[in-house]
């Protein structure tokens, strides 16, 4: 059956799915799952967190299906920008991290429901329908370290505590890290020069930190880019 045939029956209140990963294989058979069903619809692609966001401007989408780690912006920090820019935007995230810290940072991120790719192909399409009946969607483990954490909280009588940076602080480092200069981050920010000079210095400042070197040391320790 070709794409034209996949395509021929699909309702017009089909689901417009953004799917945004940086692996190319992995974004071709997460679409072959998705563009199987007649009610959803890959209608954008992006490869990093910074183009989803692109995507999400020009594009008429539904819902976004968003991998956590790619260049540039993560999942986690595209979800927040899309959650601003496009409130009714249902998101989920995509991982291959059974991580109760990416989960929870997902949850606060805007994500409606978090799917492990080693089962994309049994969780995903369920994901995607709860998210537009805006129904949670979890996969067991994930419900269990919740469970868990809330317990612990009650507990002790504790909140969770706040996160160090900002996300805005978070997604300069995060670029810094990965080498690109002030100029190319306020490009990809939509921010003037001197905004992100005054984020450096409030991250060195705020972290203790001296130079670009040991930033990026505590960007790999924070999960923002890879090793």
């Amino acid at each position: 059956m070709n794409d034209q045939d996949i395509h021929a029956d699909r309702p017009a209140d089909r689901i417009r799915i953004l799917l945004a990963d940086d692996h190319a294989l992995v974004r071709r058979g997460v679409r072959l799952i998705l563009d199987r069903e007649p009610d959803l619809e890959v209608v954008a692609e992006a490869g990093d967190g910074a183009e989803a966001i692109a995507m999400a401007r020009t594009h008429d989408v539904d819902l976004a299906v968003l991998d956590i780690a790619m260049p540039r912006l993560t999942g986690l920090q595209a979800a927040r920008e899309l959650t601003a820019l496009k409130p009714g935007l249902r998101i989920l995230m995509l991982t291959m991290h059974d991580n109760e810290q990416y989960l929870f940072q997902a949850l606060k991120a805007g994500a409606g429901g978090y799917v492990l790719k080693s089962v994309a192909d049994r969780d995903l399409v369920a994901a995607c329908r709860a998210a537009m009946r805006d129904e949670p969607f979890l996969y067991p483990g994930a419900v269990t370290a919740l469970i868990r954490n809330y317990l612990d909280r009650v507990r002790h009588g504790e909140e969770a505590p706040e996160q160090l940076l900002t996300p805005r602080e978070e997604e300069v480092l995060k670029l810094v890290a990965e080498g690109h200069s002030s100029k190319e981050i306020a490009e990809l920010l939509f921010i003037s020069v001197k905004t992100v000079q005054r984020h450096r210095e409030n991250l060195l400042h705020k972290l203790g930190l001296r130079d670009r070197l040991e930033l990026t040391r505590y960007a790999i320790r924070a999960g923002l880019v890879e090793p």
